[in-house]
């Protein structure tokens, strides 16, 4: 794919007049916003109101965790904390000691009451489409001068990593209310950007923080993020060349054309766990999917190597398990029970639990590409007319997950991109019991899995456990895994950094984006 550069030559260094108008200088150029668009929508400003990938990449700028993870490392290092350990050998108590030089943007001390605040509203709220789950096993958090200690209700190893995410970010008290979300237009945090415009839904501007003081060396360039409807949109804008960097938004037979020798195009490609499902709805006793025979015909008809090809063009890889390639503990649990697409099995399913084919179903998706993967997807579930597919597109993201969240569907697609690099993080939210699908699946077994798991401080002994799990999730199906992606972005010539946005655990370090 061929795009022509922006207008102004990156690396001007002369200050030029002509007709008494002056153009831009290198710090002109420096200080004009780098704009990034992107199809990942920003639910909601408030950490205590998403948990989705579009709003927990603007929270790691905005925002301050206790920890963080530094580029390329999975291990948590310290942010607004000086320092964390657990303080007991049963992996229930852990505690943080505050720096005293960390602020919010409006001036107020980042505090050891502040941080209890954070994470109590998080579960006083208990926003349907916000991260509680990732800290259900919270049960109370003590504040004592610098000092802030997290009691926990059973042993977890990976609560580090967890309080590490962007879902863990630290609000100031006078800002954010303990019983509800914040109202107000903008953002306050302590991260490295602070918010000076915001259009809810159509896009955000960032400055660096002149008063940020934590984990990122150099706060960086002015940053402008335009949230499009579809891919399509941020394809018409990337031609356009009113955006500098696409990011989750090129279609993939787009970026599947992109040549590498292309001058014009930065093209950088991160090993990403970006994982792609199809969710059963578990609570209506009306949908046929309720009956495990009939989800066991689902998966025995999905075909991944159609959906890779057909739809993506080879830019993403067909997934056979809960956990990701790439990520301790996967395993193919899916391709060992249901090794080819089979509609003779499927339809002994339907059989044996007494249902007449075709077995109709609602399928719920997402605007963009979720439709064409959608369309696929009905039309293999319609092999031999085993299944009639009644397809439901909704177009607004927010809408679709609230929509989700209250079992709306028969079936829906959905994706997850993890918090931290542990298959924990696929795990407890996918399928523990009050798991962020909402689609009513619990199992006992599942969750003392889950449970023996989080006791291993060294995850390498974990592998057996989680590899059992999705042996049960394969049977259950619950979900089916259906493909895994590369994290692909894409920046003009004059820009650098983009490498820095592709990185697999879903951080969107902005102040490595710069100017040439």
């Amino acid at each position: 794919m061929k795009s022509n550069r922006l207008g102004t030559a990156a690396g001007a260094v002369a200050l030029l007049l002509i007709g008494g108008h002056q153009l831009l200088t290198s710090q002109d150029v420096q200080r004009r916003p780098i704009v990034i668009g992107t199809a990942s929508s920003l639910t909601h400003l408030d950490p205590a109101g998403a948990y989705d990938s579009g709003s927990l990449a603007l929270y790691n700028n905005v925002y301050q965790s206790l920890l963080t993870f530094e580029a390329g490392s999975p291990t948590p290092r310290p942010d607004v904390a000086k320092s964390c350990r657990f303080t007991d050998s049963a992996l229930k108590t852990y505690q943080c000691e505050l720096r005293n030089d960390v602020e919010f943007s409006n001036g107020h001390p980042v505090t050891a009451e502040a941080v209890k605040h954070s994470f109590e509203r998080i579960l006083r709220i208990r926003h349907p489409l916000g991260p509680r789950p990732l800290f259900a096993n919270l049960r109370s958090v003590e504040a004592r001068e610098s000092l802030v200690t997290f009691h926990l209700g059973t042993a977890d190893a990976t609560w580090p990593y967890k309080i590490a995410t962007a879902s863990g970010s630290i609000v100031d008290p006078a800002e954010f209310p303990f019983d509800k979300l914040r109202e107000k237009g903008g953002a306050v945090g302590s991260g490295p950007y602070t918010v000076s415009s915001y259009r809810e839904g159509k896009e955000i501007t960032l400055e660096p923080n002149p008063i940020y003081k934590g984990a990122v060396a150099r706060t960086g360039t002015p940053i402008h993020i335009r949230y499009y409807p579809t891919v399509k949109d941020v394809e018409a804008a990337w031609t356009a060349t009113t955006i500098d960097v696409a990011h989750s938004g090129l279609p993939s037979a787009t970026l599947a054309q992109i040549e590498p020798g292309d001058r014009d195009v930065r093209l950088s490609i991160g090993e990403g766990a970006y994982t792609r499902y199809l969710a059963m709805n578990l609570r209506s006793p009306r949908n046929p999917l309720k009956d495990v025979a009939a989800r066991r015909a689902v998966a025995a008809l999905v075909d991944r190597g159609r959906l890779t090809s057909e739809v993506f063009h080879h830019t993403v890889t067909p997934l056979y398990s809960l956990v990701p390639q790439g990520v301790t503990g996967h395993d193919t649990a899916f391709f060992d029970e249901y090794p080819e697409m089979d509609p003779q099995y499927a339809a002994q399913r339907l059989r044996s639990a007494g249902l007449t084919t075709p077995v109709p179903i609602t399928l719920g998706h997402h605007s963009g590409p979720a439709a064409m993967e959608a369309r696929e997807l009905k039309q293999q579930l319609e092999k031999n007319s085993l299944f009639q597919v009644e397809l439901v597109e909704v177009a607004d993201w927010n809408t679709y997950q609230k929509r989700c969240e209250r079992g709306d569907f028969d079936a829906f697609t959905t994706a997850w991109t993890p918090d931290f690099p542990d298959p924990d993080n696929f795990v407890q939210p996918l399928v523990g019991t009050g798991n962020i699908l909402h689609n009513g699946y619990a199992s006992a077994e599942v969750d003392k899995a889950i449970q023996d798991t989080q006791r291993h401080a060294d995850r390498g002994e974990t592998i057996q456990r989680f590899r059992s799990i999705q042996q049960t999730v394969a049977r259950d199906v619950p979900l089916v895994p259906l493909w895994q992606k590369k994290n692909y972005v894409v920046t003009r010539a004059n820009v650098t950094g983009g490498h820095h946005l592709a990185e697999g655990n879903g951080i969107w370090r902005l102040w490595e984006l710069k100017w040439l």
